[in-house]
């Protein structure tokens, strides 16, 4: 059943088209991935399907009686209520309806037991309070309250703050906030514009579990990979004022593209190779004088301008460019952390967030620190960098350290100036023309230059930042949240460039794609101490499922189990998941190693198509020699060998398509 559709949609700003024709349907219980770069007209579009903003073309269909909830990037609470208060308001009708049949049965008692009482007018009474008890029964209104308090919870916000004033809530609390409100409302769609922003891995996957059992539909816009993969069935890319839709989760969408993005590429370059071919042979036609071959030219001169030109896919170089690069070698020792504790806040607002941190890192590992928020993630990063001094213990910095620091707030830069101002004042041995050179390699093309720093987007901020750390020189990268505003596409670029970096680096995070592809080792924060896993994010799961799995044995043998068949029972559980994971591994290894022969089977087939599209262009220019034209045994034997080689690459081109399918379907 279609709830929401849209046809031919244009939106424009100014002059500029910001999207065109986009045209789609979604179904009820839909789970879709709006995704493509910063400045693409996502959060745009979502707001013309709700109504907020209008569109110069097309039209908008909801479904009757179609309730649509909207998440904003910025959702903030301006009112004077407490985070519960603000809770209650979404049952504002429940709890009404609540109140009006505590009166109604307190009016049915008095008028019952009075003296005489009008039959009809009992039986409207008792008909409207069977309705509104059959209501409250639909809306759960005996379940509302730990329904908030449990979402509530799983958003990180425990009982003894429920009465907090939302006024006095940071930036991602009051972000949390219109979340849990949004999630209670139940809208039959939910638009969610980067919900995992202020989000921490634990309540990720609450989210996570929690959208895969929503009964409505959902569209998000999200540039968490992981997160995608875990909750979507369909992605929605908008790019370059195009929607394009694919049947899958992020994973499969990432395959598809690349390949379509290679089949157009292909096909793009192909048709300017035939191009180039038809103007050559147009000019030596024309060049030969003759009446029969300008004929000819002038043909094939009409053949190329009815000819529909294929534009340049989107390419490597429309990709934000990093390279981290050290000025100096650091010695191999670079941080070291014994019993290192803190507590920040005075008085009843004290919080021990460290009790006995230990750590030892060293030169060219690549660290990933996890943990719940406010566990003092980033706290532990500014002791590092000494901006803020421990209560006990020490960290020591090794020899040559030279640090970089990126701030997720991206304090450092200065909101008075603009863009190339912020370059000039960090980076005056560069001139303006060197400097426009760098700053366009992260996206900062033309007039984009002398933007204010104060009305950056999240993304822009984030890649100045960024371009300032890469030109810093530092051996020790410092790094908090760094992909928050990063669009995928410079979030893919950003880990590749961390991978290549030979220095050390400390990253915050939670994005999840981040953590499986970039760390040595993750650090897990979390009660006061650090616990070290030699390995990515799967690893660290991993770990963690078997840590539990061995404390659920030793707690049975531990309850008198040990021998009995309890125990046994937990122990063989336990093995057999152990050697179910082992399958899984041998399995995953094999198919790599099988995706592996088939990539390379398909570059080489596109080699030898490649090779065969130059003979056969050879050929077919041969067979348009005017020498050739009487010369009928020859013009056989190339018509002959043509046909060869034609049936030659369909059958490559065969074998080709269906390896690509295998590999799609992988």
């Amino acid at each position: 059943m279609t709830v929401l559709s849209a046809a031919n949609l244009k939106k424009s700003f100014g002059v500029e088209d910001v999207f065109s024709d986009v045209s789609f349907s979604v179904n009820k219980g839909d789970r879709i991935g709006l995704v493509g770069p910063n400045g693409a007209g996502k959060s745009t579009l979502l707001k013309i399907l709700a109504g907020e903003t209008g569109c110069e073309e097309g039209s908008v269909y909801a479904a009757a009686d179609t309730v649509i909830g909207f998440f904003h990037q910025n959702d903030l609470f301006s009112s004077e209520k407490t985070i519960y208060e603000e809770m209650l308001a979404v049952f504002s009708d429940v709890r009404a309806m609540e109140k009006r049949i505590g009166e109604l049965g307190e009016e049915i008692a008095a008028f019952s037991s009075g003296p005489e009482h009008d039959e009809a007018a009992l039986e409207k009474m008792l008909g409207e309070y069977d309705r509104l008890q059959q209501e409250f029964l639909r809306r759960d209104g005996f379940s509302y309250q730990s329904e908030i308090q449990g979402v509530l919870r799983s958003m990180h916000f425990p009982d003894e703050v429920f009465g907090k004033n939302t006024s006095s809530l940071s930036g991602g609390e009051r972000t949390r906030l219109a979340l849990a409100v949004q999630l209670l409302r139940k809208p039959d769609v939910l638009f969610l514009d980067e919900p995992t922003n202020h989000l921490d891995i634990d309540t990720l996957r609450w989210l996570e579990q929690y959208l895969r059992g929503y009964p409505g539909t959902v569209i998000v816009i999200s540039h968490d990979r992981y997160f995608l993969d875990h909750t979507v069935n369909r992605i929605f890319e908008l790019n370059n004022g195009r929607l394009r839709i694919y049947e899958g989760n992020y994973t499969f969408y990432a395959a598809e593209r690349k390949a379509r993005l290679a089949s157009e590429m292909k096909a793009f370059e192909k048709q300017q190779t035939e191009i180039r071919r038809q103007e050559d042979m147009i000019r030596r036609f024309k060049q030969r004088g003759t009446e029969k071959l300008a004929k000819r030219a002038r043909s094939r001169e009409k053949m190329l301008e009815r000819t529909e030109r294929l534009d340049r896919p989107a390419g490597p170089a429309d990709r934000m460019k990093i390279q981290f690069r050290q000025e100096s070698v650091s010695g191999n020792d670079t941080l070291h952390a014994e019993g290192v504790a803190k507590t920040l806040g005075r008085g009843e607002t004290a919080r021990q967030v460290m009790t006995d941190v230990n750590f030892d890192i060293k030169r060219g590992e690549r660290i990933c620190v996890i943990g719940p928020n406010g566990a003092g993630k980033s706290t532990l990063l500014k002791m590092i960098l000494s901006e803020i001094r421990p209560d006990a213990g020490f960290i020591k910095v090794g020899h040559n350290i030279v640090f970089g620091y990126y701030d997720q707030e991206q304090s450092m830069l200065d909101e008075s100036g603009t863009v190339i101002e912020e370059m000039r004042d960090a980076y005056e041995q560069y001139d303006d023309r060197e400097l426009r050179g760098l700053l366009g390699k992260f996206l900062f093309r033309g007039d984009d230059v002398f933007k204010p720093v104060s009305v950056l987007s999240g993304g822009e901020r984030a890649r100045l930042s960024l371009l300032k750390l890469m030109l810093s020189g530092a051996n020790m990268l410092i790094l908090d949240e760094p992909t928050n505003h990063l669009d995928i596409e410079s979030k893919e670029v950003f880990e590749d460039a961390l991978i290549d970096f030979p220095g050390t680096s400390v990253t915050v995070s939670h994005d999840r794609y981040l953590l499986n592809r970039v760390p040595t080792s993750i650090y897990e924060l979390d009660h006061g101490t650090i616990t070290e896993y030699k390995g990515n994010y799967d690893y660290y799961l991993e770990k963690k499922a078997s840590m539990a799995e061995e404390a659920a044995v030793q707690a049975a043998a531990a309850a008198g189990n040990g021998p009995g068949e309890a125990g046994s029972a937990a122990a063989g559980d336990a093995a057999a998941e152990k050697q179910k994971r082992m399958d899984a591994r041998r399995n995953a290894k094999e198919l790599q190693a099988k995706q592996r022969r088939r990539e390379r089977r398909i570059e080489a087939l596109e080699e030898q198509i490649a090779a065969l599209e130059e003979d056969i262009a050879g050929m077919e220019e041969q067979l348009g020699q005017e020498s050739l034209m009487s010369d009928h045994v020859k013009l056989a034997a190339i018509s002959e060998q043509l046909s060869g080689k034609k049936e030659e690459m369909d059958t490559l081109f065969q074998e080709w398509e269906a390896l690509s399918e295998e590999t799609e379907i992988l």
